[in-house]
């Protein structure tokens, strides 16, 4: 189980290491190293998720230095509610450090088919506790700042992620 500890209350996940090892495992590697400590929830957007992972306050680029994981979607779950997925660009396998929770089932982000546009987002785990936190994140008001829409107006921070139980 992993907590991420947010400015809003902490938000408890299981992790999909049976169908995701690759993108669990990148998750634990950047938790491990305190790579999310001190990063923003910096895309809100109610009706569909909330991203973070890899912005600083200011909204700052956090660089990881690490490469990109292939793209595991055609193994992973679905976006529903409450799951966990990777956050890339048009690139099926650009997903390095930034993550969403879905606040809305979204099936028009699942796997369909190994092509460009059929890929998908790879869902990597689920919220076991916190949804109420997550919750009190989708509600949060919002603005544009330095290039990036729906950001909230006031910082939403992943304070720590802590790993409860050891990766497989």
């Amino acid at each position: 189980m992993i907590i991420i500890n947010t400015t809003k209350g902490p938000i408890k996940v299981k992790l999909d290491f049976e169908n995701t090892p690759v993108t669990a495992q990148n998750f634990v590697d950047y938790a491990k190293e305190g790579f999310y400590n001190g990063t923003l929830f910096h895309r809100v957007i109610e009706g569909f998720m909330v991203q973070g992972g890899g912005l600083l306050p200011g909204m700052e680029d956090k660089r990881s230095g690490k490469p990109a994981i292939k793209n595991e979607a055609e193994k992973g779950g679905k976006n529903k509610v409450g799951t966990l997925a990777m956050a890339r660009t048009s690139d099926p396998h650009s997903a390095t450090a930034q993550f969403f929770i879905n606040v809305a089932d979204n099936a028009f982000l699942d796997f369909k088919s190994a092509t460009t546009q059929g890929w998908g987002y790879c869902v990597f785990g689920h919220v076991i506790e916190g949804m109420d936190v997550v919750e009190k994140i989708k509600a949060v008001p919002t603005t544009s700042r330095r290039g990036h829409q729906d950001v909230p107006v006031d910082d939403v921070l992943i304070e720590s992620v802590e790993i409860v139980e050891p990766a497989k």
